[in-house]
C-alpha cells in the first residue's frame, strides 16, 4: 500500500517528481541484483550443462540425476544407453545425466 502512495503526487501540488525516478532507480537495481546473482549463474551452468551433454563418449562413466551410476554403452542424438552392471542397459534421456567422468584412455 505504501508503494502506491509513494507513486500518487503530492496533494498540495508541489514538487514530488523525484519521487517517479528514485522508484526507477530502485527497480533498476532490484533487476541488476537479480541478473548478476541468480539469471547470469544459472545460465553459465546451462551452457556447461549442455557442452558436458554433446561431449559424452562410449565408455564415459556418468552418474544420472537419480543417483544411478553407469557407463556409456550406446549414444543416439536425445537418448543414451547405460550400462548399470551385470550387461543390464537401461536407455535415458540426455538430460537425465547430472556428471561424467571421462573414459581412462581419453584421459592418458
Amino acid at each position: 500500500m505504501e508503494f502506491l502512495l509513494a507513486m500518487a503526487p503530492p496533494a498540495n501540488g508541489q514538487g514530488g517528481g523525484g519521487g517517479m525516478v528514485s522508484t526507477l532507480i530502485m527497480f533498476g537495481a532490484i533487476f541488476a541484483i537479480f541478473y548478476f546473482m541468480i539469471i547470469r549463474p544459472q545460465q553459465k551452468r546451462q551452457k556447461e550443462h549442455k557442452s558436458m551433454l554433446e561431449s559424452l563418449q562410449k565408455g564415459d562413466k556418468v552418474v544420472m540425476s537419480g543417483g544411478m551410476h553407469g557407463t556409456v554403452a550406446g549414444l543416439e542424438e536425445k537418448t543414451i544407453l547405460v550400462d548399470v552392471g551385470n550387461n543390464v542397459k537401461i536407455k535415458f534421456e540426455r538430460s537425465a545425466i547430472a556428471s561424467v567422468n571421462k573414459s581412462k584412455e581419453e584421459t592418458k
